[in-house]
Formats: structure tokens, C-alpha cells, sequence
């Protein structure tokens, strides 16, 4: 009976992890979606910086980039968490085979 118990927690481990994984993912492909529409945002307004050789653009290019660097770390900590939730999950069917 306790092995029954022991798969039946890591059974709901496993969807606990499946679920999770499936919400960053979900984030991650919005994270990409926004990372590449800042970068170009980002580029065209360092171009026009360069360009007008305005004060304005040139804080306003500095301030696209800066928001285009916040949305890379934040992919890439989305990366990380589910690199992490795979890992785990692998560690959850190992488990459960040897149950």
C-alpha cells in the first residue's frame, strides 16, 4: 500500500510539474514575441539617435534598449524555470519507473 501511496504523490507531482511547464511555456513564446518587437524598436530608435543627433532621441533610444535588455533577462529566466521543470519532471519518471 505504501508504494501505491508514493506513485500517487508523484503522480501528482508530475501534473503539478506538466501544468507548470506548460504556463512557461506559454510565457516564454509571449516573452520571444516581445523581445524581438523591443529589439527592433530598440534599433530603429538608436538609428534615428544617430540620425538626428537629438538629446531627446538619443535618451529615448537609450530607454528602448534598456527595456529590451529587462525583456532578455526575463526570457531568459523563463528559459532557466523550465530547464529547471524538465529536469524535474525527469527526476518524477524516474521515480515512478522504479515504483
Amino acid at each position: 500500500m505504501g508504494n501505491w501511496l508514493g506513485r500517487s504523490q508523484t503522480e501528482k507531482q508530475l501534473a503539478k510539474t506538466v501544468r507548470r511547464m506548460r504556463e512557461i511555456r506559454e510565457k516564454l513564446a509571449v516573452a520571444e514575441e516581445q523581445l524581438a518587437a523591443l529589439r527592433e524598436d530598440a534599433e530603429d530608435l538608436e538609428m534615428r539617435s544617430m540620425v538626428s543627433e537629438s538629446p531627446f532621441d538619443s535618451q529615448e533610444s537609450r530607454q528602448a534598449s534598456a527595456h529590451a535588455a529587462s525583456m532578455h533577462r526575463h526570457r531568459d529566466d523563463l528559459r532557466r524555470e523550465l530547464s529547471e521543470l524538465e529536469s524535474r519532471q525527469d527526476e518524477l519518471l524516474d521515480r515512478m519507473n522504479r515504483q
